[in-house]
């Protein structure tokens, strides 16, 4: 038998007074409404994000190329500067080759850096970074001893032609790359790829300071020019070093 008490509840309708769903209604509509824009402009940005996120990987995979590039030219062109700088007897030609072995190291780095899952990695980045300011610190010590040992027991420099043709090429190319190569660091905030493109200007630098010195010395006899611009470079190759450290390469 069924008493009241476990009878189940029964809910009455409730009647809403004329035309409170209209006006629920066009609460509702206007919410949507509210939210449409917002959620467009969320869409509009998302995709934004996945198109700028696909152009840092394209400028990614650029920066990588011209590395490899740069390792090339460098490579070519360290041996070609050595046997030129050996031969001529100059120290800052010989000097110059190194830089280019330099310049290559600071080539590996930035393909290291932009290499598999590292791409996206900004520990790879710091590392990077720190890597390429130590490359400039390698130079110096030895322009300098040399430099000094030219400048004090006195060295015969002859000219070169295969050294002006190096460096005269270098001059062309390297100015090219570094520009292009500090464009894309400033695109990918990347101190390493815009520190190794600084060091493809000052590879440009000191082929033209090269190109003076042996100029220098095959018309004016100024020998002592050539170790004159060595200790030059080695003094700019610590400042950019630091520099980089700091993380100012790419401003």
């Amino acid at each position: 038998m069924t008493t009241p008490e476990s009878r189940p509840a029964v809910r009455l309708p409730v009647a809403r007074p004329p035309g409170e769903d209209a006006l629920t209604d066009a609460a509702q509509h206007d919410d949507d409404w509210c939210a449409g824009p917002a959620a467009a402009g969320a869409d509009a940005a998302g995709a934004d994000a996945a198109g700028a996120d696909a152009g840092w990987l394209r400028a990614a995979r650029r920066a990588r190329a011209l590395s490899w590039f740069s390792l090339a030219w460098m490579t070519g062109e360290g041996a070609l500067g050595l046997a030129a700088g050996v031969s001529a007897g100059s120290i800052s030609l010989v000097g110059w080759a190194l830089g280019s072995v330099i310049e290559g190291l600071a080539s590996i780095i930035v393909i290291w850096r932009f290499t598999g899952s590292r791409t996206l990695s900004e520990g790879a980045e710091r590392h990077a970074q720190r890597a390429v300011a130590l490359s400039f610190f390698l130079l110096a010590p030895y322009l300098v001893v040399e430099s000094l040992r030219d400048l004090v027991g006195g060295q015969d420099v002859t000219s070169s032609t295969l050294g002006l043709v190096v460096t005269a090429a270098s001059l062309v190319v390297m100015p090219l790359l570094g520009r292009a190569k500090q464009r894309l660091g400033a695109r990918l905030g990347s101190e390493a790829t815009s520190g190794e493109g600084l060091q493809n200007l000052m590879c440009a630098a000191q082929a033209a300071a090269v190109l003076v010195g042996l100029t220098a010395t095959a018309t004016l006899g100024w020998s002592w020019l050539d170790p004159a611009v060595g200790l030059l470079l080695a003094g700019w190759a610590v400042y950019e070093g630091v520099e980089a450290w700091r993380g100012d390469a790419c401003c």
